[in-house]
């Protein structure tokens, strides 16, 4: 059984696994996209995203951190340099896995894993909740004043009249 077993084994041992991760994610932040197989990428957005964290925090001890991982120290500087203020404002979700389809030779599930434009997503977010403002009860929205007259003088006329019998009630 695999209880509480968090990492993925991938048929390597773990120094190989370690090396091909550190130069994953090494060459990731170089590129800032890069293509592998979806198991790789799956098992690499943990760590690049742990990495744009540290970046985010800034300090000496991250940045040591991060050399520690990373194999190139120009890597390093644009991770805390570019990468790292690029994404001030998010809180996670800084990668993205897109499949694209059965390797040629092995047909290994292929995928494409990049960074995400703060930007895009930021507005994206506006323009759902735009969306989810608009789907609300009518009733919220204020009426125009010419169209508020009209359904009153419509309601008048639907109203129904006083028979006789009614009137001669209240006149006795």
């Amino acid at each position: 059984m695999r209880h509480k077993k968090a990492n993925v084994k991938l048929n390597r041992s773990t120094s190989h696994r370690k090396a091909m991760f550190r130069n994953m994610v090494t060459s990731f932040f170089e590129h800032e996209r890069i293509v592998t197989t979806q198991a790789k990428a799956k098992a690499l957005r943990p760590m690049a995203e742990k990495l744009i964290t540290l970046a985010k925090r800034g300090d000496l001890h991250a940045r040591r951190q991060a050399l520690a991982v990373l194999t190139k120290k120009s890597v390093t500087h644009k991770l805390f340099d570019e990468i790292g203020s690029r994404y001030m404002e998010s809180s996670g979700g800084y990668t993205t896995i897109a499949k694209l389809g059965p390797r040629r030779g092995d047909a290994a599930p292929m995928a494409v894993i990049e960074l995400i434009n703060p930007e895009e997503t930021s507005k994206s977010k506006k323009k759902k909740r735009k969306q989810e403002a608009s789907k609300k009860p009518a009733e919220a929205k204020v009426k125009e004043p010419e169209s508020a007259e009209i359904e009153e003088e419509k309601s008048e006329k639907n109203k129904p009249t006083e028979t006789s019998a009614e009137s001669g009630e209240e006149n006795s």
